[in-house]
């Protein structure tokens, strides 16, 4: 189950930046608003809840999931002694969807998801289907060139700076995932401790 966006980049253009530092992204040109009132209108200023609801959304918005999915994952990282902002942000990123868009192996979260779905990325050799499927370190994801053509050479197009703690070999179409990562090292503007603050209200 994916979040259903019509224009991907609308939220984009309501902060002013974008989430996935996509350079084809509108918001590049126009850092405002969509709407007649976009580029004149007033900045409204947010409420504490505001603010804390927007980082929510970041968080959502660039992994691409539901509002029910975003809150399972913070009640699941809330159980334990671990810190709880920690285990969420590990959990989100260490999605096999997060990880093939992340290095880069694929142009968007949402080509990764789409990639997954079809059975074109496989994991320690195996076909996975599902995008919430949680890699462990160690785990080897990889595209099959022969079977996978147009998905090969698009995977090897895309350009992105890859975490420290995935190992990708772009030329044979393979990553990594060398360890777990740290909080600092995640590609996400979002403030995660905002997020644990809004669900823990």
């Amino acid at each position: 189950m994916a979040i259903k966006v019509q224009a991907k980049h609308k939220f984009c253009r309501r902060i002013g930046e974008c989430i996935w530092d996509d350079p084809k992204c509108p918001c590049v040109k126009r850092p405002f608003p969509a709407g007649p009132t976009g580029k004149n209108g007033r900045k409204k200023k947010l409420s504490t809840f505001g603010e804390l609801m927007m980082e929510k959304q970041k968080l959502r918005f660039h992994y691409a999931i539901t509002e029910l999915q975003l809150k399972n994952a913070y009640l699941k990282a809330k159980a334990g002694l671990q810190a709880t902002h920690e285990k969420l942000f590990r959990s989100l990123e260490m999605r096999l969807d997060a990880t093939v868009f992340h290095c880069g192996f694929a142009p968007s979260i949402f080509a990764a998801k789409q990639w997954i779905n079809h059975g074109h990325i496989l994991v320690d050799g195996k076909r996975v289907d599902r995008n919430c499927y949680v890699l462990r370190p160690g785990q080897v994801i990889t595209i099959n060139a022969e079977k996978s053509p147009a998905v090969a050479e698009a995977a090897k197009a895309t350009q992105r700076v890859v975490p420290a703690y995935l190992e990708v070999d772009k030329d044979n179409l393979r990553c990594v995932v060398a360890r777990l990562p740290q909080v600092e090292e995640i590609p996400v503007k979002a403030n995660i401790m905002s997020v644990i603050e809004f669900y823990a209200r």
